[in-house]
């Protein structure tokens, strides 16, 4: 049986309360991700020297096109929503943190240990046939870019329950709460000197944004015309801040030397997500009932049964083919980046890209959909808590500096063996059973 077959069978069965555009926007703001991450590459190849750079730095004016694609906040959106609802069944099921987090948790890491083993292995390869350290760490950081996201994530995760509490006993004020709280190490960061500061914003910033999730799942947040409302202010702060006030304009990547909005994350990420949250629910009615054409949930629901494989593959399989590429004489990467010849030609890149990543993610996507056996006993919770950390912290330093060269001796082997404890310690090693 086909997969889209298995995807369409799927899609008729699925049940009218659920709310289809939640995977929808899952599944579109990934694909959003990853066809951004591929449009600012900008890669020359001129007489065999390869140059690397980003076309947010060759043509400044293209940053605004961050606003588009920088969609991670609707991802923390959606997933307060599924987290909020994924509570709600394990209240119903009296089934206790530890067996909810172990099964949040083993849909998060099971496809990231793939990638990491993967890349543990290559980094192995290419130490023992004599490639210099430098260019294994920028492969791999270039590759292993999209990790970050799950190094909070996974954090998020484990604290939902708590954040789902402040959200059903003090509604928007635990909303507000974080937003305060963003904003206060902002200032501190730009008026205060405490630039360290500034990378607790990782948790402020994005469990803010979860905590609108949760709103949605409660329906509270007003009429579309309020949504609009709440999206208009939040939209006109954003741009006076960027023109008017320190933040730069791009709000994903770091163009601008020594400031960024995303590394780590600023308030102008959290206002973005407030104009993205009430922009997308003030369409939620009609967009629900497009979803009800069977084909259109059918391609959403194949989406989201790969999407972590999806998105953490697309930018090894970029490194990949430019490495094929550029050992065949740097076909393909001959125009001058930001030039017209070249601007025409990404349609054709992106092409490619997905010609070759969707066979590499239909192969790898199986084991995203295992699951934990029904009758496996799920470790207890504080090692699971433990064990989510290790995972974090490691990811976060795989990141940052890849495998190769880093700042410290055996700073990639550390950082993976991280990953492995803390993924034993929480059960994860091996995944088990079928969903």
């Amino acid at each position: 049986m086909g997969i889209w077959t298995q995807a369409r069978m799927l899609a008729e069965r699925t049940t009218d309360d659920r709310n289809r555009y939640v995977d929808f926007l899952r599944a579109v703001s990934i694909l959003a991700v990853v066809t951004g991450h591929w449009l600012i590459v900008a890669i020359h190849i001129d007489g065999g020297a390869p140059s690397y750079s980003d076309i947010l730095v060759l043509q400044p004016q293209t940053q605004w096109l961050t606003w588009l694609f920088q969609v991670m906040p609707v991802f923390f959106i959606v997933g307060g929503y599924a987290n909020a609802v994924s509570l709600e069944s394990a209240r119903r099921d009296r089934a206790s943190y530890a067996d909810w987090l172990a099964r949040r948790l083993n849909r998060l890491v099971s496809p990231l240990l793939v990638l990491l083993v993967a890349w543990a292995g290559l980094a192995a390869i290419l130490y023992f046939a004599g490639v210099s350290g430098s260019v294994t760490r920028l492969a791999s950081r270039a590759s292993l870019i999209p990790i970050w996201f799950l190094a909070i994530y996974i954090m998020v995760v484990v604290l939902a329950p708590a954040t789902y509490a402040a959200w059903r006993r003090w509604r928007f004020g635990s909303f507000w709460a974080l937003v305060l709280l963003a904003v206060l190490v902002d200032v501190a960061f730009f008026l205060a000197g405490q630039q360290w500061l500034g990378w607790t914003n990782y948790f402020w910033v994005w469990l803010a944004v979860h905590q609108l999730g949760y709103a949605w799942r409660d329906g509270v947040s007003g009429t579309p015309r309020r949504l609009l409302g709440y999206a208009a202010v939040a939209a006109v702060i954003l741009v006076s801040l960027v023109t008017q006030g320190p933040y730069p304009v791009a709000m994903a990547g770091s163009p601008d030397d020594g400031l960024s909005n995303s590394l780590p994350p600023k308030f102008t990420l959290l206002l973005l997500g407030i104009v993205q949250y009430g922009v997308l629910l003030s369409i939620e009615a009609p967009m629900r009932r497009v979803l009800s054409n069977l084909s259109l949930w059918a391609a959403t629901v194949l989406i989201n049964s790969m999407i972590m494989t999806l998105y953490l593959w697309h930018l090894t399989v970029m490194v990949i083919l430019v490495a094929l590429a550029y050992a065949a004489g740097g076909f393909g990467f001959g125009l001058e980046p930001g030039t017209e010849a070249w601007w025409w030609t990404r349609p054709v890149w992106i092409g490619c890209l997905y010609a070759v990543l969707l066979p590499v993610t239909l192969l790898l996507s199986p084991l995203e959909r295992r699951a934990r056996a029904g009758d496996a006993p799920a470790p207890a919770a504080g090692r699971q808590v433990a064990g989510a950390t290790l995972i974090c912290l490691g990811v976060a330093l795989l990141a940052r500096y890849g495998f190769g060269d880093s700042p410290l001796p055996y700073l990639d082997i550390g950082a993976f063996l991280l990953v492995v404890a803390g993924s034993a310690a929480s059960g994860l090693l091996p995944a088990s059973g079928r969903r």
